[in-house]
């Protein structure tokens, strides 16, 4: 056990003193390879889409508590879409934006900021 555990300290103070070349590349690299370009924006949007629904609920100043009474979705629903861990049903995004005063509007693709 002490021998794996040395083998496995050896490896780690190389991959430190290497780098991200020690894994293969940088980050945007390996996620270019893992994923294609219509998951990758539609991970861009959703983070894009959530962001605005917690800056919106900030700059109201409305709790999640608040907003769970005003759009009757559950608190722990809201805060999993506000910090990502989950990916909510188009009605449940819906609700709460209505909630905010806001809706999704569809827009063609070249009106959209980058």
């Amino acid at each position: 056990m002490n021998n794996e555990l040395t083998t496995a300290k050896e490896i780690l103070n190389d991959v430190k003193k290497r780098g991200v070349d020690a894994l293969g590349g940088s980050w945007e690299e390996l996620r270019g390879e893992l994923f294609s370009q219509e998951e990758l924006a539609a991970s861009a949007l959703r983070v894009q889409l959530m962001t605005e629904l917690a800056h919106t609920r900030h700059e109201q100043g409305i709790s999640q508590r608040k907003l769970e009474e005003l759009s009757g979705v559950n608190q722990p629903v809201i805060a999993r879409m506000e910090n990502g861990t989950n990916s909510p049903q188009l009605d449940t995004v819906l609700k709460v934006l209505g909630a905010l005063g806001k809706t999704l509007a569809i827009i063609p693709l070249e009106n959209v900021e980058a």
